[in-house]
């Protein structure tokens, strides 16, 4: 279950990064209030998951899977410009999440 938390918590992280940028400085109401609950309900998760999976695979973990996303949704939605180099970091960066869910219990 921990991870499952880990997931959706990176997930959120995504999810106030892109808030925050979009709040403008905090000048736009709703996203920043946007940012404030899904960074409370992130950090939230982030520490539940820390109770099982060790501190420094949940933090790779979390911020893997939050750049990753952030990075893909800003090319999907022409924030930032696409190219094949980009896409594969960060598959290279999802590959190097899945690598420390495979080998956590050693």
């Amino acid at each position: 279950m921990a991870w499952v938390i880990l997931i959706l918590s990176g997930v959120l992280e995504a999810v106030w990064a892109t808030a925050l940028g979009r709040s403008e400085g905090f000048t736009k109401l709703w996203p920043t209030i946007i940012f404030g609950v899904t960074l409370i309900l992130s950090m939230g998760g982030l520490a539940l998951a820390m109770r099982e999976i060790s501190t420094g695979t949940a933090y790779a973990v979390w911020v893997g899977i939050g750049a990753s996303l952030t990075v893909a949704y800003a090319m999907i939605t022409g924030d930032e410009s696409f190219s094949i180099v980009k896409m594969l970091l960060i598959l290279g960066l999802v590959g190097c999440v899945v690598g420390l869910k495979v080998v956590g219990h050693e």
